[in-house]
């Protein structure tokens, strides 16, 4: 664990970018990314990394997101393997589970 002093990324430390971009780079085709719902167009260019990277990206359904700035960011850069609500979502990482919860 370290904390940032780096410069703001779309006004937030630590950003959601650098975040998916270093998993994307150490993790690749075993990572699933998820952006939900925010105010900044934070997290849509980290999230198009983990997607080239061969990762499994997410966005929460904007139309059903309380701010949609940050899924209609992700959505401009890139298209993600699955556009989904809250409740989809949910039932999508469940399904990944193999082993009963």
């Amino acid at each position: 664990l370290s904390l940032s002093q780096e410069n703001r990324v779309h006004h937030s430390r630590p950003a959601i970018d650098y975040l998916f971009s270093s998993a994307a780079d150490a993790y690749g085709a075993g990572l699933l990314a998820i952006l939900l719902t925010g105010a900044n167009q934070d997290g849509a260019r980290g999230l198009a990394h983990v997607k080239q990277s061969g990762g499994t990206t997410v966005v929460q359904d904007p139309t059903e997101a309380r701010i949609a700035v940050m899924p209609l960011a992700a959505l401009a850069l890139h298209t993600p393997d699955h556009i989904l609500t809250l409740g989809r979502i949910g039932s999508l990482l469940a399904s990944l589970e193999s082993s009963p919860c």
